[in-house]
C-alpha cells in the first residue's frame, strides 16, 4: 500500500504543478490511491485467510477471521463508492455519462 501510494503521489506531482491539469491530477491521485488501498485490503484478506487455515483453526479464530473479512469488505465497498462517486449497481449511469461527455 505504501509503494502504491508513493507511486500515485509521484505520478500526480508533475500534472498537479500545472494549473490547467491540476483538477484532473487530483482526481487521478484519488483514484490511484484508492486502487492501491483496495489492492492492499485484498492482499490482507487473503493473508488472514491463509493464516487461519495454516494455523489450527479454532472456532474463535474463524470468528475473528469472519469479522475481519466483513470489516475489510465494507471498507473496500465504501472506498470504491468514494472513488467512483456512484453505488456499484448504478455504475452504468456513470459509464453512460462518460460516453456522452468525454473529457
Amino acid at each position: 500500500m505504501v509503494l502504491g501510494g508513493a507511486a500515485a503521489v509521484i505520478a500526480a506531482v508533475p500534472a498537479g504543478l500545472r494549473t490547467a491539469t491540476r483538477q484532473r491530477a487530483y482526481e487521478e491521485l484519488r483514484r490511484n490511491l484508492g486502487r492501491a488501498i483496495l489492492l492492499g485490503l485484498e492482499v490482507l484478506i487473503i493473508a488472514d485467510i491463509i493464516r487461519t487455515i495454516v494455523v489450527a483453526p479454532t472456532p474463535e479464530s474463524v470468528l475473528v477471521l469472519g469479522s475481519i473479512v466483513v470489516i475489510r469488505v465494507l471498507l473496500s465497498f465504501s472506498l470504491e463508492v468514494e472513488m467512483d462517486g456512484v453505488w456499484p449497481w448504478a455504475r452504468w449511469r456513470l459509464a453512460a455519462t462518460r460516453t456522452q461527455n468525454p473529457r
